[in-house]
């Protein structure tokens, strides 16, 4: 343990994002390198990112019967970066000198293959505890809800014994999912297995609630995160949501425990004992100001749709067709159509097939990108273009009436594909290329 304390100092005074451990959205910087982090945004939850340390956890003292255990849900607030603004929750043990904060949210980012696999959707967690010296270390400006849980000691040492056999090598390591296993849902699914079924949560509300209304929530000041969810997760994130599948996210889950009760020898209590703030910040957690409307998706799509309309006036009076600019659109369409593919086809990430985006962005835009460039695949162009117009025309008009909600991006980007697919269905047909020639006056 002074091994792992030394360590964590160490990391701390070097200026890691939270001590010890990053959050796990460090991995979504991708989408700060914009791609990679708009995909990563969308498959990730909460919890940390940093190498897993091999752990010596001290054996809990079981022979001392004065040192009562105490077992607390911990829920840190969203963050101001775009890897923490989905909070993230821990449980805390205390008894008599342990004092460990328990945390579903650690991978190894060192491990072989790290990113193929996590494209794939093998993301292996692991549970992890932290010392309580360590656990609000770059926590300081989120809010920081501790409560205490009203177990009996046979319950609350059950609860210790689980998350200690949990933290060993041989068993800490667990198949991450963002929406249905991750560092909110197993200290729920725990809570749950102390309680048994005397565990009551407060009723819902009545107005229904889908993965994506909760993830926009969260998004309401990062247009391009949510840009990233939308593009990336399907239909099934549009699902109405029963209140038990709503605590994937940490403060939901703090919401539902703070109202929970349990019965106890035939009488009702609270499950919530005591609520303390460590850290008292703003209840909307440290986030960022609203993305600059000049710099969001939407007008970037404008932007592209206007500069689309430019070129296509300049083609239709040339009587030709610029290739250049058509190259660089159906290139970058068609390779986010190749990420879309990947995540539909291969990968094992929920929540990303089926995706009706994958009509208007995949792959084959790629010949779209190609074909016009050669006098011999023109005609075959044409036809792939003509097909691209329609089937994303038919998208458009027919988008209230599929079930997967869209971002409001998306519709001057498909229009702008409609528009240069039907500049070249009519252009590459021309029988001569280039300006009309001006007609000469006969004396």
């Amino acid at each position: 343990m002074q091994g792992l304390l030394r360590k964590y100092g160490k990391e701390a005074k070097a200026g890691y994002a939270t001590g010890m451990l990053k959050n796990i959205f460090g991995i979504p910087t991708g989408l700060r390198h914009y791609c990679l982090t708009t995909m990563l945004c969308a498959l990730c939850a909460t919890g940390t990112l940093d190498a897993a340390p091999e752990i010596s956890i001290p054996r809990p003292i079981q022979e001392q019967e004065e040192d009562s255990v105490k077992v607390s849900l911990v829920t840190f607030y969203p963050g101001s970066e775009p890897h923490n603004i989905w909070g993230h929750s821990e449980i805390r043990v205390k008894q008599g000198p342990i004092d460990l904060y328990f945390n579903y949210g650690v991978f190894d980012f060192q491990a072989p293959a790290f990113m193929w696999r996590f494209m794939l959707g093998e993301t292996d967690y692991i549970c992890a505890p932290v010392p309580r010296a360590y656990a609000t270390i770059g926590m300081e400006e989120r809010r920081m809800v501790e409560q205490e849980l009203n177990l009996s000691q046979d319950r609350a040492i059950a609860v210790r014994d689980f998350l200690w056999n949990n933290a060993q090598p041989e068993n800490r390591t667990y198949r991450y999912k963002f929406l249905s296993d991750n560092c909110s849902t197993r200290p729920r699914d725990i809570i749950e297995m102390a309680t048994g079924e005397s565990l009551q949560y407060p009723a819902m509300g009545d107005t229904a609630v889908t993965y994506r209304d909760i993830l926009a929530h969260y998004c309401r000041n990062y247009a391009w995160e949510k840009f990233g969810i939308d593009l990336v997760l399907g239909w099934d994130v549009d699902t109405a949501l029963d209140q038990r599948a709503t605590m994937f996210i940490p403060m939901l889950l703090m919401d539902a425990v703070a109202g929970a009760t349990i019965t106890t020898d035939s009488v009702s209590v609270p499950l919530v004992k005591a609520t303390t703030i460590p850290i008292d910040k703003s209840t909307e957690g440290n986030v960022r100001p609203p993305t600059p409307w000049y710099i969001s998706p939407l007008a970037f799509a404008l932007l592209v749709l206007a500069l689309a309309l430019l070129v296509s006036g300049r083609d239709w009076r040339h009587r030709d067709v610029s290739k250049w600019f058509d190259t660089l659109l159906f290139t970058t369409g068609g390779l986010a159509g190749c990420l879309l593919f990947f995540l539909i086809c291969f990968s094992t990430h929920e929540a990303t097939s089926p995706n009706i985006n994958i009509l208007w962005l995949n792959p084959l835009l790629l010949l779209l990108a190609i074909l016009p460039w050669f006098r011999k695949t023109r005609q075959a162009a044409r036809w792939l273009h003509a097909l691209n117009a329609l089937i994303v025309a038919l998208l458009m008009l027919a988008w209230p009436w599929q079930p997967q909600v869209g971002n409001i991006a998306f519709f001057p980007l498909m229009a702008t594909l409609v528009m240069r697919s039907l500049t070249n269905v009519f252009l590459l047909s021309q029988p001569t290329r280039g300006p009309t020639p001006s007609k000469k006056v006969r004396n």
